[in-house]
């Protein structure tokens, strides 16, 4: 086997930052082989920063979706897998936003941003080319996230889109809760009539908000336990992974799978030569 080496550095963001982003994550993955990997969907928007070469990703995978170069890229949230070309060698920087951090950062909602990939200067601005130059220039993790740090505040503090959290409505804002705290488990009729709504108008609000139905969004949460269980160093069987992540059975599991990653879970585990990076 090809040697190789992956670290992950993690920190959390400064406090004043943390309703809007959950994460900083240094990651810099070296010898491995080339190849495409399923940058998975999440509860969360991120925004990464190549601190190497170009990254190469598409909204999709296998689907056709073109690819395209980023110095630096924003993502909402998807229903796919976004694919990432890599010729072994990766290093940068992950910030994970929720949406009140889409608004409080880009000013705009995350339904904006949903499935697509969009350069991080093109929404910051000249904000977004100075945290790219500093970033590159920091010659450490804790320096690099001390920039996150200095550049969101002030991205935050200059309110592009206004108050963030009087912009969003309430009941979306804890109906995201309560589906991400059941980790999608949660019948969606049932949030909204104790948040004294219709489920139809749930929906249409929060995919206002969000870009992704109430439904969709507890699916992804759900795949999002069941790839975090696949990813482990000691992964359990599909069939106790399908049971811990609430799916019906192994079968309604794989389904799922193949639509979030255009992949079953067996090929998806063959052909993920990032496994086991985190």
């Amino acid at each position: 086997m090809e040697d190789h080496e992956a670290t992950r550095t993690c920190a959390r963001p400064a406090p004043a930052l943390r309703r809007y982003m959950g994460s900083y994550v240094g990651f810099d993955l070296r010898g491995f082989p080339a190849g495409v990997h399923c940058g998975p969907p999440s509860r969360v928007l991120t925004a990464v920063i190549s601190l190497s070469g170009p990254l190469e990703m598409a909204a999709g995978v296998g689907d056709g979706s073109p690819v395209t170069r980023f110095g630096s890229v924003a993502g909402g949230l998807m229903r796919r897998s976004v694919a990432i070309h890599h010729d072994g060698r990766q290093e940068g920087v992950q910030v994970s936003l929720t949406p009140l951090g889409a608004r409080a950062v880009y000013g705009m909602p995350a339904a904006a941003l949903a499935h697509r990939l969009v350069p991080l200067e093109e929404l910051l601005g000249a904000l977004g080319v100075e945290l790219v130059d500093r970033l590159r220039a920091a010659s450490t993790w804790a320096a690099r996230f001390a920039v996150l740090d200095e550049l969101l505040l002030r991205a935050v503090g200059r309110g592009v889109g206004g108050d963030p959290v009087s912009r969003m409505r309430p009941e979306v804002a804890e109906a995201w809760r309560r589906l991400v705290a059941a980790r999608g488990c949660v019948q969606v009729g049932g949030v909204a009539e104790e948040l004294g709504w219709s489920r139809r108008y749930l929906t249409e609000r929060f995919r206002g908000e969000v870009g992704l139905s109430p439904k969709t969004f507890a699916r992804v949460l759900r795949f999002e336990h069941a790839h975090e269980l696949a990813t482990t160093h000691d992964p359990l069987p599909w069939a106790d992974i399908a049971t811990l992540s609430g799916y019906a059975d192994q079968a309604h599991l794989v389904r799922e799978w193949s639509e979030f990653t255009g992949r079953s879970p067996t090929a998806w585990r063959r052909g993920e030569v990032l496994l086991g990076t985190g």
